[in-house]
């Protein structure tokens, strides 16, 4: 380990996550099914920004896959460094302005295009409608990077939303070089069933090629490895990398470590008020244990607890009380 407590290096996509509160009838006159998640245009994103003026004051939070996983780790001790694109606009300052707070070093460049958003509608039954609209997101290039932090991380984590641009995709290619180079280990996060599908074949030579532990839940593996058992799709895809993991959902997860393949119960509740931003989560909580030096099936029961305490709660970050308590629990392990 470079320190001793180790430091995550992540890129990502820097989404601005804006709450509010609206009715079926506002739902209705901008032509949004209620529970879906839409991908937008600029001039959707212009006119839900307008929309949401008329609104009492909307909440603010720093959003995407990625980010998730290293404000978390942040929050628990680890030194977390975030590299992304916001625009030079609203949303990108309070972006900015939070990610201070919450303890993460800011890697961020700044686009001509406005800030990545996830404009997300409640409705009164407290139904989710999300707006996501990429933004500035899709101008993340190499000359990005700061190498200086990344080089001197133990741990470059990534995930397959970096895929969907040619200048995300060179970036990442980039940072996997100088991870290579400088003993930095390589952290994948599928993440995205559907980016599977697009990316099949590159992500497995992404997996065989270049990464030390990749993440992927039980639909993202079926569809890689065209298996519907989460363990045998654990044991294929631990024959391509140093360590697999595959998550099962109320049935726990698998990890495969050179071959060998342990399994790890869930640590928690049987019905979740909300999932999001739990394989986020724990994404964090292993990469929490291999920082702190831990084997593989303490990492795994880390990983577990904190998925299975987000999981509990709206939303896919902790509140700082909350994290305070489980950094506790953890640094009493």
């Amino acid at each position: 380990m470079k320190q001793e407590t180790g430091i995550v290096y992540g890129i990502g996509n820097p989404l601005i996550d804006v709450i509010v509160n609206v009715s079926f009838e506002d739902l209705g006159m901008l032509g949004l099914h209620k529970g879906t998640m839409n991908l937008i245009s600029t001039e959707k994103r212009e006119e839900l920004v307008s929309f949401i003026k008329t609104k009492k004051t909307p909440s603010y939070s720093c959003g995407g896959s990625c980010p998730n996983t290293v404000i978390t780790l942040s929050a628990m001790g680890i030194e977390s460094i975030l590299a992304g694109k916001i625009g030079p606009d609203e949303y990108g300052n309070i972006y900015r302005s939070q990610l201070s707070l919450l303890g993460v070093k800011d890697n961020l460049a700044v686009s001509a295009n406005p800030t990545g958003s996830s404009i997300i509608l409640v409705s009164p039954d407290s139904d989710r409608t999300m707006n996501t609209y990429l933004g500035a997101n899709r101008d993340f290039s190499p000359d990005d990077i700061v190498e200086s932090d990344l080089t001197r991380a133990d741990f470059f984590h990534f995930t397959g939303y970096m895929w969907d641009t040619d200048n995300q995709k060179a970036t990442v290619k980039k940072a996997l070089e100088l991870a290579h180079a400088n003993g930095v280990k390589v952290s994948f996060d599928i993440a995205d069933m559907f980016a599977v599908g697009r990316y099949h074949d590159s992500f497995l030579d992404l997996i065989r090629n270049h990464c030390d532990i990749v993440f992927a839940n039980k639909e993202e593996a079926r569809s890689m490895f065209d298996n519907y058992d989460a363990y045998e799709c654990c044991r294929s895809m631990g024959k391509l990398c140093e360590t697999a993991v595959v998550k099962n959902g109320k049935k726990g997860s698998y990890i495969s470590h050179r071959g060998k393949i342990t399994e790890i119960p869930v640590q928690g509740p049987e019905t979740a008020v909300d999932t999001t931003g739990a394989g986020d989560t724990y994404a964090a909580g292993f990469l929490y244990g291999q920082c702190k030096g831990f084997d593989i099936e303490k990492s795994g029961f880390i990983a577990s607890l904190l998925a299975g305490q987000i999981i509990k709660q709206t939303g896919a970050q902790f509140s700082k009380e909350k994290a305070n308590s489980l950094r506790a629990q953890l640094e009493a392990l």
